[in-house]
């Protein structure tokens, strides 16, 4: 009896002394595939309680008294989520193991063509900045006729209006003129040299399924024009089920657009097809008679087809036809198409055709072919008053690289040729013509030495015909310690040859510019570096936040300047000391359910170190900042409110301008087979003209003019977007 009662008496006691002990319970958190601990992983019992995983992945929760059952959330971002129930006290080891698996649309491995590898883009060594279906789509709404707005928005990168007549514009990646970007058309280097103008307003977004942009010296696989980095434009490409997307577009300011899309495969034969025709009526918000945005007329045809011999086989045909009129300048001389002494007029007329041919061969998924060669034919003839200019360029790329290895060590081997031939017209005097060839050999290798360790490294030799031998190392390292944080840090070296088509050349719409000294110049030649830090996590099932904070640095020697000489003509020299850029840039993502706060800041310390200048470069603004908001319920509405922080920059007189935000607002509404759209881009109106008195309307020099803000000021846009797809 007594013995009886002793026992039962001990059975209480360790119950209830367990029941006390159980203030607390741990996880050990693990990615299922690897067994590495997910650092930042949460375990959640309710909003107010909840426990962080540290380094090694143990999350430690704490636990109300008098609980005698728990239900557990474990989440981590882009993972799938977990939810396990717990009887207290728990009886089982502690930590308790929890093996989670990577959502399947996170698994889903991206192709990035930049890089020639279908490696997964968060575990490569090449940072590469990615702009989905999702974004484009986004930016096509705010710009439907062009990139621009596509690529201006993205930290880093300014657009560079350099002829207010014409509205070109050019693409400034960290700092550097627009020159030393490589722009790729799924994967071809077509917007080069000549052809480079006005190209960046003559790419409408429609037929893109995907942007990638790498930052800094690339020039191992894509030549030594990739000094401040790319952008690779990857097109929609056929499947099964067809596809046939319309775009309506209609703005305030005159311009009219109309995009079509459609593509089909079936076991052995697809297609592709996009047009696009936009006209825009001369602008003038400022009343100076003077357009801000020049009449545009332009149709732009490009078919594309494909061949799949077998399962592992392709042939992909494309040819593009961009047709183009630019009327900018006085509004009376536009109208009447006819310039004077005292009604300056500048005609643009451009015509772009060209071929792309790219083949395919996959053994395996390590070992694969591919053969590329594309022809372009681009001709330009600008009108003014007393003056005329005309050109042609045809040029053509040829490539063949070969990949393979395995997951742990991959190769890709090429060697390319590129020649670039330019004639100019008989409307001038001169004769700036010229024809360059330039072939290459590269290798890159990456290794991966272990599960957080790889290695990226690559050469490359190149001869030019006229500036002889480039030898291009380059090498990234990748170092992933936890699924939270990972780890960048890549350098490498450049070359550019020396051109009469530049930023500076476009504004004077090459008048007065001598070449005559131009092979005797020196190549441009760079080295430079980036170093990044990406981190994520999530904090329960609602939040998730990224930070990517990433530092640059690059020196440009020999750099080509563009001097004035007594008898009032302009050439290029070789400037007596570098040109440095160097800088940072922060980019911040939160997530809370259907929001989604994004936040951006970039530092560009853009300096000219020669003729004793060692200043900041003109028309670079040295702080950028860009916050947005979007709402999104998916698959019916899209909500977005931006602004964008410039900071004062030194005009080309060294003097200082005003700085300025530039705020907008976005709703898209979907349907079944139709969105609809409207977008009040800068309501604030920000505008040049609303700082200083510009009066281009009494000039016959607007190239004079230093563009540093809008011209156009507020304007809405509005349109209609038909998707069918079976």
């Amino acid at each position: 009896m007594h013995i009886r009662f002793l026992f039962v008496c001990l059975v209480m006691t360790m119950s209830i002394t367990s029941t006390l002990a159980q203030n607390s319970v741990s996880f050990k958190i693990l990615d299922k595939e690897d067994n590495t601990p997910l650092a930042g992983a949460t375990a959640t019992v309710s909003p107010t309680n909840g426990a962080i995983a540290g380094d090694d992945g143990v999350a430690n929760l704490k636990l109300t008294a008098g609980v005698n059952k728990i239900k557990v959330t474990f989440s981590f971002v882009g993972y799938a989520a977990q939810v396990k129930t717990y009887d207290l006290p728990i009886s089982e080891a502690q930590p308790i193991l929890i093996l989670m698996e990577e959502e399947s649309e996170e698994m889903e491995e991206i192709i990035v063509t930049t890089t020639r590898n279908s490696r997964n883009i968060e575990d490569i060594p090449t940072r590469i900045e990615f702009l989905g279906t999702e974004e484009l789509e986004e930016k096509a709404v705010m710009r439907s006729d062009n990139i621009a707005m596509l690529l201006r928005e993205s930290t880093g990168i300014q657009m560079q209006v350099t002829s207010p007549s014409s509205a070109n514009q050019s693409i400034r990646i960290q700092g550097l003129d627009g020159r030393y970007t490589q722009l790729l058309k799924d994967g071809f280097p077509i917007f080069g040299g000549f052809s480079g103008g006005l190209s960046i307003m003559q790419i409408p977004p429609l037929d893109l399924k995907q942007v990638e942009v790498i930052k800094g010296s690339n020039s191992t696989l894509y030549g030594g024009g990739a000094i401040a980095g790319l952008v690779n434009l990857v097109s929609i490409q056929p499947e099964e089920a067809p596809k046939l997307k319309i775009m309506m577009d209609q703005t305030s300011a005159g311009g009219t657009t109309l995009n079509t899309f459609m593509a089909r495969r079936n076991d052995k034969v697809g297609i592709s097809f996009f047009a696009s025709g936009n006209r825009q009526s001369a602008y003038d918000p400022n009343a100076d008679n003077f357009s801000e945005i020049p009449e545009v007329r332009r149709v732009t045809i490009n078919p594309t087809f494909f061949y799949y011999p077998s399962a592992d086989s392709k042939l992909r045909v494309s040819l593009n036809g961009t047709f183009e009129e630019r009327l900018g300048g006085n509004l009376d001389a536009i109208d009447t198409e006819a310039a004077s002494t005292n009604q300056y007029l500048q005609d643009n007329n451009t015509n772009r055709l060209s071929y792309q041919l790219t083949y395919e061969k996959k053994w395996d998924n390590n070992r694969q072919l591919i053969i590329k060669n594309s022809l372009l034919h681009f001709d330009r003839s600008i009108d003014q008053f007393n003056y005329a200019f005309n050109g042609e360029q045809l040029s053509s790329f040829s490539e063949a690289t070969y990949s393979f290895g395995s997951e742990e060590s991959s190769w890709v081997l090429g060697a390319n040729v590129i020649s670039d031939n330019f004639n100019e017209g008989d409307l001038t005097t001169s004769d700036r013509s010229y024809n360059q060839f330039t072939s290459g050999i590269f290798a890159q290798q990456v290794s991966k030495l272990s599960d957080r360790f790889s290695i990226e490294s690559g050469f490359r030799l190149d001869h030019n015909d006229d500036y002889g031998w480039f030898a291009l190392p380059r090498v990234a390292l990748f170092y992933k310690p936890n699924t939270s944080f990972t780890y960048r840090l890549s350098g490498g070296l450049g070359y550019k040859t020396p051109t009469i088509f530049t930023e500076d050349t476009e504004r004077l719409s090459f008048r007065g510019l001598s070449a005559f000294n131009l092979e005797d110049l020196d190549a441009e030649r760079s080295y430079g570096g980036n170093f990044d830090i990406n981190y994520k996590t999530a904090f329960g099932n609602d939040w998730t936040f990224s930070l990517n904070q990433l530092f640059f640095y690059t020196t440009l020697n020999d750099p080509l300047v563009l001097t004035e000489n007594p008898v009032n003509n302009f050439l290029f020299e070789n400037a007596s000391g570098p040109v440095s850029s160097r800088g940072l840039e922060t980019n911040l993502k939160l997530t809370y359910k259907d929001f989604k706060l994004f936040f951006n800041y970039a530092l560009i310390d853009t300096r000219l170190d020669y003729e004793n200048i060692n200043d900041q470069k003109p028309l670079t603004a040295k702080h950028n900042i860009g916050t947005v908001l979007v709402y999104e319920v998916e698959g019916k509405w899209r909500l977005g409110l931006e602004g964008y922080y410039t900071s004062r920059q030194l005009r080309n007189d060294l003097s200082e301008t005003d700085d300025f935000w530039i705020v907008g607002f976005m709703a898209l509404r979907k349907f079944k087979n139709l969105s609809v759209y409207l977008n009040f881009e800068n309501f604030t109106d920000t505008r040049q003209s609303r700082f200083e008195n510009i009066n281009l309307g009494a000039s016959m020099a607007p190239e004079l003019l230093d563009v540093w803000a809008p011209l156009e000021g507020f304007v809405v846009n509005g349109g209609i977007i038909v998707e069918l797809a079976r």
